[in-house]
């Protein structure tokens, strides 16, 4: 019986992290919402500001002025893909790797899509910059988004997939 239990607690893990993902995304966004005003802008060091910008769109503010269609289109897609981590976590959720990726894309895609339900954008916050040169405002969603891209990239080249299903070196 004890064994059976073993690869659903591994998923849980998972989970477990990936809704910490939402909670503290969820958090620094309350925070952030309490502190600043939309379009307000503190300096904190040379290349970094804490800024408050509402985004409709999706990452740089693709589509951002597509009318309003966008919000229930990248909601959709996100819950798609999150509803496809979940199916497939259980098979993977014994690569740490692979399973921190999806864990993360997984925590960043539910936190932003609780910002479209909410506000019909996606707060961002964090804003780096360099010699004249601003990068557009994320969030700690994007954030974890991006980790869990590199996570899955990194995967593939290190032969992940590969050692998985025992046609590697």
């Amino acid at each position: 019986m004890g064994a059976k239990n073993v690869p659903s607690r591994k998923v849980d893990r998972w989970l477990w992290l990936a809704a910490l993902v939402v909670v503290l995304d969820q958090l620094s966004k309350w925070l952030v919402l309490g502190w600043l005003r939309p379009g307000d802008s503190v300096y904190v060091a040379p290349f970094f500001n804490w800024v408050l910008v509402f985004n409709p769109g999706a990452a740089f503010s693709f589509l951002s002025d597509a009318g309003g269609w966008q919000r229930w289109f990248f909601t959709a897609l996100a819950i798609g893909i999150a509803a496809w981590i979940v199916s497939i976590l259980p098979r993977h959720s014994g690569e740490f790797r692979l399973s921190l990726a999806f864990t993360m894309i997984l925590g960043g895609a539910v936190g932003n899509v609780i910002d479209r339900l909410r506000f019909g954008a996606v707060v961002d916050f964090i804003q780096w910059h360099a010699a004249g040169f601003y990068w557009p405002a994320f969030n700690l969603a994007d954030a974890a988004i991006c980790l869990g891209a590199a996570l899955m990239i990194w995967d593939q080249f290190a032969g992940g997939s590969a050692r998985r299903d025992g046609s590697g070196p």
